[in-house]
């Protein structure tokens, strides 16, 4: 009966210590699954599609402070490349303000328009930046206006045609692009959708 006992015992210890190292190498199994995933996630491709990690960029704004795109993440983000010789992006600009005022802060979203400045026209390039403050100023614009004077972004962003307007959810992925104006229905629907 004492041996019975004392086998009992045995057999539970090295059931038990199995049991151990069977969870500790489910959970480590676990853990790499996660780094994995959260590595792939990490690493997903840099483009301009739907699902896409945007090119990232730092331009200047008017104001003269650096915006890195990058560091928006969190938040939703408009992201608008347009010219001030260009007639849609006149029309589609008091849409966005309008927006910027009513919804930005309540929904977490930052309007970041690119100006196209070396594709400024019909001014010396001293004058292209006075250019856009005057754009800025005769349209009463507050959201950010970023200078993009060697089209660095715009190639990187492809744009041919302008306006066109990229929405990045606040995980920092591409949702929708949107090539030529807006009105204030669809700059509000888009926005709505991206969480």
């Amino acid at each position: 009966m004492k041996k019975n006992i004392g086998l009992l015992i045995v057999v539970l210890l090295v059931v038990a210590m199995i049991g151990t190292y069977v969870k500790q190498q489910i959970d480590k199994d676990r853990e790499i699954e996660t780094a994995s995933l959260g590595k792939e996630m990490d690493e997903r491709k840099i483009g301009l599609n739907n699902g896409d990690t945007p090119p990232d960029f730092t331009l200047t704004s008017l104001d003269g402070k650096d915006v890195t795109l990058s560091e928006l993440r969190g938040k939703k983000v408009v992201l608008n490349f347009w010219a001030t010789f260009c007639p849609p992006c006149k029309a589609e600009m008091p849409h966005m303000q309008n927006y910027y005022e009513q919804y930005a802060k309540k929904d977490n979203v930052e309007i970041i328009a690119v100006n196209l400045t070396q594709a400024e026209r019909d001014v010396t390039d001293d004058a292209k930046v006075d250019s856009v403050m005057t754009f800025r100023d005769s349209f009463n614009l507050t959201f950010p206006i970023l200078l993009d004077p060697k089209n660095s972004a715009g190639l990187a962003y492809q744009i041919l045609t302008i306006p066109t307007t990229y929405f990045i959810d606040s995980n920092g992925y591409i949702r929708r692009a949107v090539k030529g104006p807006m009105n204030a229905e669809m700059l509000k629907n888009y926005v709505d959708a991206l969480d």
